[in-house]
């Protein structure tokens, strides 16, 4: 029996509601896979019997059969069966290496992805395998259903709400598994509050922590710090391409120009293509870091073996990319094994600094087909946006490390060489938008930290996974400032004229970080008043943390660990509206924008 009667057969079985029923499989995935990630994250998450084992690895083994049969099913109903192929290529992937497994299983009695994993000492390898597999349906059919009708008509209608529930589903996903006690090294629960602060932390990639990572935290819960960081950094640049695209139908023109100017999508040009392609870029990236990072290494550094060395390379490569900040080293990259591998330090700045950019700038710079065109046309040259976030990015990181190197030159930089001196006054000037510290960040002095505040409050750039007000309106803001100044009639930039709208835009992101953080603040006063009294720290750390917090920077003063439950609420609350609050204050705005046709008379008062 040919293909084609096979499919005419099934068609004819499962009658005129081929495509209600297609939907249907497609919601029993959805369970199957829920059940199936349920039972992985118990069966990983907490000690169980050998019955138990048991039990739940039937359960594995059905979902796998139930995998397969649906996968199958799908494909030789479809009348198109290699366009649906090249639609589904990851779920196709996914089912040709399930059945590799099983045969490898049957023939051999073991899997060949464990003999792979234990030939380069990667500890749990069939775990991660068995996981990624599990993950990858969930998602792929989440995403089938998502796509449907009125899920985009829910997006359209409320996308800052969708923005905002996204990011808490992540946080509180994370707070849970990290309280497992199979998470941590002592295999004790953690602390709900702490695990909800580290989950915020690492999903809105501030890097704030109130536990040592590398101490507290086995392997088990340092990958699930990994996928909340890599989930987190994604999700802002992700959820920015849907929401933009949602608006681009059904709303007013104010609306998705708001919309648009929030998530700087003025290129967007739509699709799941540039969702596929802002992944693949941001994976090849932090390929190539951990692939850098997997050579400059120290030889201090005791690996247990190629996996570990392969794990804390990928690890600090996706925290560097999405400015997180997050290390599982004990005092960060002033770790005794780090302190002058200066090597590492300059990729973790190269990576740190390309994240921040954004990824509209890097595809701008850096894709080939653009590249190729600017060779060909010598005239053309870097979008304005770009040259926004490449050269203010560029002023602010000199500045600041001008300023280190001068203000601490005496300080903490002191002893070092000249190289070691130019290495950590770069590298902390570029960890403003990550948190990242090669130095005791308590020890620097007064004028320095007010200056790392204000290069904390200034952030990364657009479509980037770093926070703050962004380089683009502190660029706005500062033209608007020199027109004011001298006297001009336009604001400019790069020769282009910054209209009125564009500038009062900025003025209001910049009043709602003010504000933000001004309330925050005074929050943290009361909160941690006992703290402020002592002798060790004073008001500006408390603003230092704050600013840290609302700008997802994560540079601490060593504050974080000795706060309140109170202060930590407030502070996990602050990483949260810093991360989420422009675009969702900036759909608010659009939401209410209504047209008029007059306007009162004008009058004039003093200002300033």
């Amino acid at each position: 029996m040919t293909l084609n009667k096979l499919r005419e057969q099934g068609n004819r079985f499962l009658g005129t509601s081929t495509s209600m029923k297609l939907l249907y499989l497609k919601v029993i995935q959805l369970f199957v896979s829920l059940v199936a990630l349920a039972t992985l994250t118990i069966y990983h998450g907490f000690p169980h019997s050998s019955q138990g084992d048991s039990n739940m690895m039937n359960v594995m083994a059905f979902s796998f059969g139930f995998y397969v049969v649906q996968y199958l099913i799908k494909l030789s109903c479809n009348i198109h069966p290699k366009k649906h192929f090249k639609a589904t290529w990851l779920e196709a992937i996914v089912i040709v290496t399930i059945v590799t497994e099983v045969s490898s299983t049957i023939l051999t009695g073991d899997l060949l992805i464990t003999n792979l994993f234990e030939k380069y000492s990667i500890s749990s390898g069939k775990d991660l395998s068995i996981i990624m597999v599990h993950g990858c349906f969930f998602l792929s059919t989440l995403i089938a259903l998502v796509r449907k009708e009125r899920c985009v008509a829910l997006i359209k209608r409320h996308p800052a709400v969708v923005f905002s529930l996204s990011f808490l589903g992540l946080i509180f996903t994370g707070t849970l598994l990290l309280t497992m006690p199979e998470m941590t090294s002592s295999g004790s629960s953690m602390a709900l509050l702490d695990a909800f602060f580290t989950s915020t932390s690492a999903t809105c990639v501030t890097g704030l922590m109130v536990q040592d990572t590398m101490s507290f935290f086995a392997f088990k819960g340092q990958m699930v710090m990994l996928l909340l960081i890599q989930l987190g950094g994604l999700n802002a640049i992700a959820l920015a391409l849907v929401l933009a695209r949602a608006m681009r139908s059904g709303n007013s023109v104010q609306q998705q120009n708001i919309t648009e100017d929030a998530t700087n999508l003025d290129t967007f040009q739509g699709g799941l293509a540039t969702l596929r392609k802002v992944a693949l870029w941001c994976f090849t990236i932090e390929a190539l870091g951990a692939l850098a990072l997997g050579v400059v290494w120290s030889s201090a550094i005791p690996f247990s073996g190629l996996g570990d060395r392969i794990f804390l390379s990928v690890f600090h490569s996706v925290s560097a990319f999405n400015n997180s900040g997050i290390t599982l080293y004990t005092d960060g990259f002033a770790h005794p094994w780090l302190a002058t591998n200066w090597l590492v330090h300059w990729v973790i700045s190269t990576l740190v600094f390309l994240g921040a950019l954004g990824m509209f700038a890097l595809f701008d710079m850096f894709e080939p087909a653009r590249l190729r065109d600017r060779l060909r046309h010598p005239n053309k040259t870097i979008g304005f946006a770009t040259k926004i976030a490449l050269y203010v990015s560029m002023i602010v990181v000199v500045f600041g490390a001008v300023s280190f190197a001068i203000l601490e030159s005496k300080g903490v930089l002191f002893g070092m060489s000249n190289f070691g001196k130019l290495t950590t006054s770069i590298f902390q000037s570029v960890s403003r938008t990550a948190g990242f510290n090669s130095i005791d960040t308590s020890a620097i002095s007064l004028p320095m930290s007010l200056i790392f505040i204000a290069l904390m409050f200034v952030g990364s750039s657009n479509s980037s996974t770093g926070g703050g007000i962004k380089t683009s309106t502190f660029a706005v803001i500062g033209s608007d400032v020199w027109r004011k100044i001298r006297r001009f009639d336009h604001a400019q930039l790069f020769n282009r004229t910054v209209n009125a709208t564009l500038r009062s835009k900025s003025y209001g992101v910049l009043i709602f970080f003010l504000v933000g953080n001004i309330v925050f603040l005074m929050i943290l006063s009361i909160t941690e008043s006992s703290l402020l009294s002592g002798e060790k720290y004073n008001i500006i750390d408390l603003a230092f943390e704050q600013v840290s917090a609302m700008s997802n920077s994560g540079l601490s003063s060593g504050l974080t660990p000795f706060l309140s439950p109170a202060g930590k609420m407030t502070i996990a609350t602050s990483m949260f509206v810093g991360r989420i609050g422009t675009l969702a204050a900036a759909f608010v705005i659009a939401s209410n924008i209504t047209d008029t046709y007059f306007k009162n008379p004008e009058d004039h008062t003093v200002v300033g």
